[in-house]
């Protein structure tokens, strides 16, 4: 008889806060040290030919990116050591599709979403293009799902769901990024069929991916956690570990990683 082959995936998650920014500051050194299987990055901040060559073309990757059309703002990027059977930059609806947030690479086992969720805190227009991308995103995950795929969800969610997310939660309920609305939706996303799957493996406080730089926060540990990986409920069995790795350095927010089996 056969045995089941079992192949391990690793893959990190980061808001760079600036792709040329980060590589400044050893970016690379630390990519060719973890040497994950997919890396997703967020915030790049540059458009493709803005981006350092090494970092283009990234020896024993396949790389694809989406710059917002706007300089210097918003972007994925997505490096993979698998080819992607497809890839896409788009959900399909125009007002999301140019601000660069987007990026979905298929694989045999499961399709890659790697997601910058836009941010609500500049004003009441921007909260509301924020719920309206969190919806039209769970439509596209829904439809995917019904299709009968395995879905890896990561990025910047730029909310924290519960208090245990964030180190001052009496202080942020009114502050985009931990409003009750936006923090429903996470609930709504999850009762959907969808899994938090750092907190499969952690319910401990205290476990944050971001620190405003403006109050050296991370200093003392007051920060939130806004970086996620989702899984479908489908696919849960196939997570063996989710993670913070707080120590990286570099940008705003630090990587996160996710663990699969195949």
């Amino acid at each position: 008889m056969g045995g089941v082959f079992i192949r391990e995936i690793n893959l990190i998650s980061w808001n760079v806060n600036g792709i040329r920014a980060v590589d400044r500051k050893g970016f690379s050194d630390w990519f060719s040290k973890t040497k994950p299987d997919m890396l997703c990055l967020q915030e790049i901040k540059a458009q493709v030919e803005q981006i350092p060559k090494r970092l283009k073309h990234v020896e024993g990757y396949h790389s694809y990116f989406n710059p917002a059309e706007r300089k210097g703002y918003s972007g994925v990027a997505t490096y993979s050591t698998s080819k992607a059977n497809e890839s896409y930059t788009g959900i399909g609806i125009d007002k999301f599709d140019h601000e660069g947030r987007f990026l979905r690479t298929d694989f045999d086992d499961f399709i890659l979403l790697n997601l910058y969720w836009p941010n609500g805190g500049m004003g009441d227009d921007r909260l509301k293009y924020k719920l309206e991308f969190y919806d039209a995103f769970l439509d596209y995950t829904n439809n995917l799902r019904d299709e009968g795929n395995n879905l890896v969800i990561c990025g910047d969610l730029n909310t924290a769901h519960k208090p245990i997310d964030i180190a001052r939660p009496k202080e942020n309920e009114n502050v985009s990024g931990f409003m009750p609305i936006e923090r429903e939706w996470i609930d709504k996303f999850l009762v959907d069929g969808y899994v938090d799957t750092f907190r499969m493996f952690n319910d401990k406080p205290e476990q944050y991916t971001w620190w405003s730089y403006r109050t050296r926060a991370r200093d003392r540990n007051v920060g939130w956690r806004l970086d996620y990986f989702f899984v479908n409920e489908e696919f849960k069995s196939n997570v063996v570990d989710s993670y913070i790795m707080s120590d990286v350095m570099g940008s705003d927010h630090c990587p996160i990683g996710l663990k699969i089996e195949l």
